[in-house]
């Protein structure tokens, strides 16, 4: 099992939205059998099985081994990954292009950029495991709580620079063998928290969208 697996494919992408698929993909994080999953989910077993073959069919799902049981031969199956993600490739037509627009200001270009990361990753991911190799990546993440948007301003300019200059450093187009690598630094607000989401309760749909960021 992989720690996380990028969709791709529509059909594959629209089997892990549906609500009880979604269900069976995270019970099947340990592997278990249709009769075990049905007796978990509260459905019958042939209900299990028609989506567990769709599941199975897109790559989402895989056979781990067969036993008897009685007369009956059980296929034990596993999720493919721990966690999934959904490519923007998976709408290839509407996907966003970061060089449409390149406004560092932008939210809908930092969107974009995202967008194209997980693309890329996704493919490069599944390139290294089918070479068994190691992706080598890089990865920063913090909060930083601004005095206020003038401090925010010039820790940007400060950043933007600093980047750039190592760049300028590092950057070498000649070099033999050399590999070009995508550098992509980020800066947003943190979404508030809802205090009741800290103490454990559950919100519905409605409250989960009037938390504004």
């Amino acid at each position: 099992m992989q720690d996380v697996v990028v969709i791709e494919d529509p059909a594959a992408a629209a089997a892990s939205l549906d609500p009880l698929r979604a269900r069976l993909l995270r019970e099947l994080a340990t592997p278990s059998s249709a009769a075990g999953l049905a007796a978990k989910v509260g459905l019958p077993r042939q209900k299990i099985n028609y989506h567990l073959r769709s599941l199975e069919e897109h790559g989402l799902i895989e056979l781990v081994e067969e036993r008897r049981k009685g007369n009956v031969m059980e296929r034990v199956l596993q999720a493919t990954a721990a966690s999934y993600v959904i490519s923007p490739a998976a709408l290839a037509a509407v996907e966003p292009d970061p060089t449409r627009y390149r406004d560092r200001f932008s939210a809908y270009w930092l969107l974009a950029l995202a967008s194209r990361m997980v693309h890329e990753v996704g493919r490069l991911i599944m390139g290294a495991a089918a070479a068994k190799q190691q992706l080598a990546t890089f990865a920063v993440e913090g909060e930083i709580t601004f005095a206020s948007a003038a401090s925010r301003a010039a820790f940007a300019e400060e950043l933007a620079a600093d980047v750039a200059r190592l760049a300028t450093k590092y950057h070498d187009a000649e070099a033999p063998g050399g590999r070009a690598h995508r550098v992509i630094v980020a800066l947003h607000p943190s979404l508030k928290k809802d205090p009741r989401r800290q103490q454990g309760q559950s919100l519905s749909s409605s409250e989960s969208q009037e938390i504004q960021p």
